[in-house]
């Protein structure tokens, strides 16, 4: 019997799997720029659970199954029956029934764990309030494109501890970079995925100093989904975390910029980092299509 893979943290998959897949992203993008068709997963189909909404991982999964020659099925909370209390062990146990594969975006991780546990097929993380792992394949995706092999690089987090920091530290383990997280009292890490970590991952006093000569600089908006009340208090804490004009100088002159989006000028980013010549986001956030395709193949084939 084979067992079914999912995909809920980076850490679900080894190093040489995830260095597999960002290889046949690379493809997989290749292969789309030439026109040529590519059905790999004709007649398979994605059901795409929302319960926090999205412009990119709807986009993107939904473009990707359409790509690869399958079919992607939007289900938001208004068009389920979880939306009215149906036990999650039951709708894994139906919706395996009839999706080969099940995408879901929602609130605490906890959720999504149980649902995998009585899901019959793969189930993908597409955020939870405690990682979001297809972002940083994207992220990771992009770094390879445009300055090669990020392994032993040094990557500055600057911002809020959440579930794009989390995933970046179990990204750090994985692909065995080195992490500098800069952030406010009160808004560091999980402490227990930090000490995961071990020597990938530690906090730094200031956002210069996690700067300071680093590859790669990343952050996220102040306030995620459902923080939208603390926004005022979150903009006093977070004042003097801005990734700005300072904190790329202190960066390697080569370094890029990274922010998984939406992203709220003048607050966590410049407007002249962002739209500068050292931000991909852009490609950042085209690759989250192709490196969702090559996981897709990845659980699928």
């Amino acid at each position: 019997m084979i067992m079914t893979r999912h995909f809920l943290t980076l850490l679900d998959l080894s190093t040489e799997e995830l260095r597999q897949l960002m290889a046949r992203a690379a493809e997989l993008k290749a292969i789309h720029a030439s026109g040529k068709l590519h059905e790999s997963l004709r007649g398979r189909i994605l059901a795409m659970v929302f319960e926090k909404s999205s412009t990119r991982t709807r986009m993107s999964f939904e473009a990707g199954m359409a790509q690869l020659g399958g079919h992607a099925i939007f289900l938001s909370p208004r068009d389920t029956q979880l939306g009215r209390g149906e036990p999650i062990e039951d709708t894994a146990r139906v919706l395996s029934r009839m999706a080969d594969v099940i995408m879901i975006r929602t609130y605490e991780h906890e959720k999504i764990e149980r649902f995998a546990e009585y899901a019959q097929v793969p189930v993908i993380n597409a955020l939870t309030d405690m990682y979001h792992p297809c972002q940083l394949l994207a992220d990771i995706q992009t770094y390879f494109e445009q300055r090669g092999d990020i392994q032993g690089k040094t990557v500055a987090w600057i911002g809020d501890g959440n579930n794009m920091c989390h995933s970046y530290i179990n990204a750090a383990r994985r692909f065995d970079f080195e992490l500098r997280i800069a952030a406010p009292r009160g808004y560091h890490p999980d402490a227990r995925i930090l000490a995961d970590a071990g020597e990938h991952a530690a906090l730094v006093d200031n956002p210069v100093e996690a700067a300071r000569g680093a590859e790669l600089v990343v952050t996220d908006v102040w306030a995620s989904m459902g923080q939208e009340e603390e926004q005022a208090k979150r903009a006093r804490a977070f004042a003097d975390y801005q990734v700005n004009a300072d904190i790329m100088a202190a960066a390697d002159p080569q370094a890029l910029f990274m922010h998984c989006l939406p992203a709220h000028r003048g607050e966590e980013v410049a407007a002249d980092v962002i739209d500068g010549p050292q931000s991909v986001v852009w490609d950042e956030a085209e690759n989250r299509l192709h490196a969702q395709k090559a996981l897709l193949e990845f659980l699928l084939l």
